[in-house]
């Protein structure tokens, strides 16, 4: 919103600098953003008057110019431009006078003749051309012929003034007009708040009920339609002061009717429109819904098509406005027009936003109304411009205005306790200041048992609540008139909880193992849960729907992250990025039931997947692939970091995994996981043509076996003995369950045991395999001796022998 300094004296007196004005203006949450002074730069450059002027005698395109500038000689100033003749009054740049570009004016010679100076052009004052009528751009400006001379141009032009560039909130609706701006002037200085004069004549014959009507037929997009009848219209140029003023705020002038409704756009908040009052069919303004596939042709000249969500307004015939945008062409007011029918209303915010951005069609009324207008500003706005225009003798008044209202909108009143804004606020201000502080702002303050009860003004839609009264008090009273204090609440030391702590731990032992992190959509497809082999049984399939899916391809929340890790193996190595190691720590998304009676489980996962060669390509590097034990060394290595105890490998069974190429993780007895090659079928789902290994652990089974410092043992003072021993079993014993007797029942003494050998053959019988194991045993205070070692070697083959048959091989 830009605000002119001499437009808001207007109203109110202002004695404070533009800074410390735009200062308190900011303090009190109305923030000015830029401070600009017009015609900064620009001195010395007065009115002067063409006495004379006559082709230059060795230059066909340069005229020799008599200027008049009122110091009481003629000036000799030379020009090339077209436009100067005898009698314009023109601004002048003498010697010495500076431009706003940095210019200054010193004496010349052209062509054997001296120049005293510059005849300016609009570009060389500094004007916006967009902010001048057309023949204003090119050439020399060209003033009015009644324009004194001799007077410094920055008078003439409006450009002695600053200009206050406002940076308001969406909610503040109602200072985005000068009268509401110098409302908060007043509030903050103290001064009077003068209000503009609404007084109308009404000297035309007739009467507003009789020439013209209104009709809403929606009220939820138009709450209420005014019109008001001027007859004997005469278009002409409106006055400089004017002129200067809708400048100074961005807006061109054009004529003076369309100028007064933008000024009481901006003087008072309330868009206007004037429209040709002959040409309007039935002389009936219609607020109504736009018709899908109706056209209108705009101001601009642009033909849109219209639907059910827009606005327009028509006569009884045809559309002749979009409501709250912009008007129509065929209803325009030009030179020919007679008579003008002058309409205000208040349309509903968002109707008016969702039509702009459709369009792409924005102006400075749609802007005002998607901020919320007063419905009580319409005969206000009305008569203020017929005051205009009487006052510039360019109509006569029908007197009355129509009006269509059909729900009346009451101010709304709020109760509030003064000791209850104080406690919120942290201050002690007496109820009677903040009655006064409150009148100031225009709202209607009375004295009751319980407090104050409080009305507000129509143009205050934002304020709804103690609240936001608390919030109008203390911005009068000034946040650093505060005294400021801790707040009296306990204080904790913030942290992460302990799923992220082991989340985190997880993150840096993938990375440190060469994986590389990804983060996929929460989001699936259900044909995912196809792809990867899941039965109809599965409690995976239990997916939760999303109401509003980003795309069709996302539109149930996942239950297990292996799709979207697949998804992206698949992308990397069709793009020939065969080598491929990723992991995602991610949250899967379960529910007991559907449709959801209660917010779903959100379990913490960790996925990896491998694929490709075990080493990247090297010259002294072996080109093996990654095959099962690859990712069982990562989950064992997983289990090491976290320093796990009771972990233990079983067999397994899951759907999308090789059935003899996979494996369970247990901890504490409970299955966590699965890991190992991924099934052939599901290769096949994702067009992967290589060996896929992958694993999925639930995280929050890990938090409570982890150890987070890492577990001291001190070196052994005394040496170790190794033991080797070979035991027959049948093939369907799993060497982990024999490994577990054999740790069982070889005590303490037992430091490791590890199988280095798995023979079937000739030498065992059918049906039968043939394990090795090397034992390692050692103690802390001692050499162990062989007869002790024996003793437990003898414990260790009668505990394996009978818990699976088997025989010490020979």
């Amino acid at each position: 919103m830009l605000a002119s300094l001499n437009w808001l004296r207007e109203y109110v007196e202002i004695t404070d600098t533009p800074e410390v004005l735009a200062d308190k203006l900011t303090r009190a949450g109305t923030p000015v953003e830029f401070i600009t002074y017009l015609g900064e730069g620009l001195n010395g450059v007065v009115t002067g008057k063409v006495v004379e002027i006559k082709h230059h005698p060795d230059a066909d395109k340069l005229w020799v110019c008599s200027i008049d500038t009122g110091s009481g000689e003629l000036v000799q100033i030379l020009t090339g431009a077209q436009n100067v003749v005898q009698g314009a009054v023109v601004p002048v740049a003498v010697v010495g006078s500076e431009l706003p570009n940095g210019m200054k004016l010193k004496k010349a010679k052209m062509r054997g003749l001296e120049s005293f100076g510059m005849l300016c052009s609009a570009f060389e004052l500094g004007l916006d051309a967009k902010l001048l009528l057309p023949s204003q751009r090119d050439g020399i400006l060209l003033l009015a012929e009644d324009t004194p001379i001799g007077l410094d141009i920055k008078d003439v032009l409006g450009l002695n003034d600053v200009i206050f560039d406002f940076d308001l909130t969406a909610n503040r609706g109602d200072c985005f007009n000068m009268l509401g701006l110098a409302r908060e002037v007043a509030a903050i200085t103290g001064a009077r708040l003068n209000l503009p004069d609404f007084t109308v004549r009404e000297e035309a014959e007739g009467s507003a009920e009789s020439m013209a009507m209104v009709e809403i037929q929606d009220s939820a997009l138009c709450s209420r339609f005014s019109a008001r009848v001027l007859k004997d219209i005469e278009i002409k140029e409106s006055p400089a002061w004017m002129q200067k003023r809708l400048r100074a705020c961005g807006i061109r002038p054009i004529s003076n009717v369309v100028d007064v409704t933008n000024y009481v756009m901006l003087e008072l908040g309330q868009p206007m429109h004037a429209y040709d009052y002959d040409k309007v069919a039935g002389h009936k303004l219609i607020a109504r819904r736009a018709v899908t596939g109706e056209t209108l042709l705009t101001l601009d000249g642009q033909e849109r098509k219209l639907n059910e969500s827009m606005i327009v307004i028509s006569d009884n015939e045809k559309a002749v406005g979009l409501g709250g945008v912009m008007g129509g062409l065929v209803t325009e007011v030009t030179a020919a027009t007679k008579n003008v029918l002058l309409e205000a209303a208040s349309f509903d915010g968002v109707t008016i936003r969702r039509t702009s951005r459709l369009l792409g069609l924005r102006s400075e009324a749609s802007g005002r109304f998607e901020r919320g207008v007063d419905t009580q500003l319409s005969f206000n706005a009305l008569n203020r411009a017929a005051f205009l225009l009487e006052g510039m003798a360019a109509c006569k008044t029908v007197p009355g205005i129509v009006d269509a209202y059909p729900v009346s909108r009451e101010p709304q009143s709020i109760n509030v306790c003064p000791q209850s804004i104080n406690r919120r606020l942290g201050t002690d201000i007496p109820g009677k200041e903040m009655a006064a502080t409150l009148g100031k702002l225009g709202f209607e303050v009375s004295e009751q048992t319980y407090g104050l009860r409080i009305v507000v003004p129509t143009w205050r839609t934002d304020v709804t609540c103690e609240a936001d009264i608390s919030e109008e008090i203390v911005r009068m009273a000034g946040l650093d008139n505060i005294e400021a204090h801790l707040p009296c609440l306990a204080v904790t030391q913030g942290g992460q909880g302990i799923v992220e702590e082991v989340q985190e731990l997880v993150r840096d032992f993938m990375a440190a193992a060469g994986f590389s992190e990804v983060i996929n959509y929460s989001f699936i497809h259900p044909s995912s849960f196809d792809k990867i082999g899941l039965s109809r049984e599965d409690g995976r399939r239990q997916a939760i729907e999303i109401m509003n899916p980003i795309t069709e391809e996302f539109k149930v929340m996942r239950t297990t992250l292996l799709p979207g890790m697949l998804a992206a193996a698949s992308y990397n190595i069709a793009r020939q990025n065969n080598r491929v190691a990723i992991f995602e720590v991610g949250r899967a998304y379960r529910s007991e039931q559907l449709p959801l009676k209660e917010f779903p489980v959100e379990k913490p996962m960790l996925c990896a997947v491998m694929s490709g060669r075990r080493n990247e390509l090297n010259w002294n590097e072996q080109r093996d692939a990654i095959d099962f034990y690859d990712v069982k060394g990562v989950v064992e290595g997983l289990v090491t970091r976290l320093q796990l105890k009771d972990c233990k490998f079983v067999a397994g069974r899951s759907p999308y995994l090789h059935p003899g190429k996979s494996c369970e993780l247990e901890v504490n007895g409970v299955a966590i996981g699965c890991f190992g090659e991924l099934h052939p079928a599901v290769h096949a789902s994702y067009g992967i043509g290589q060996s896929v290994y992958v694993f999925e652990l639930e995280i929050e089974p890990l938090v409570e076996s982890v150890k987070y410092v890492p577990q001291y043992r001190q070196l052994p003072k005394f040496p170790g003995t190794f033991r080797d021993i070979a035991v027959v079993v049948p093939n369907e014993v799993i060497m982990s369950d024999l490994m577990e007797v054999i740790e069982k029942n070889a005590g303490s003494l037992l430091q490791k045991a590890q199988a280095f050998d798995v023979y079937t053959g000739k030498q065992v019988a059918e049906g039968f395999k043939s394990i090795a194991f090397n034992l390692k045993f050692q103690a802390q205070d001692r050499t162990l001796t062989d007869e002790e070692i024996d003793k437990v070697i003898k414990h260790v083959i009668d505990s394996v022998s009978a818990a699976f048959a088997a025989r010490l091989r020979e």
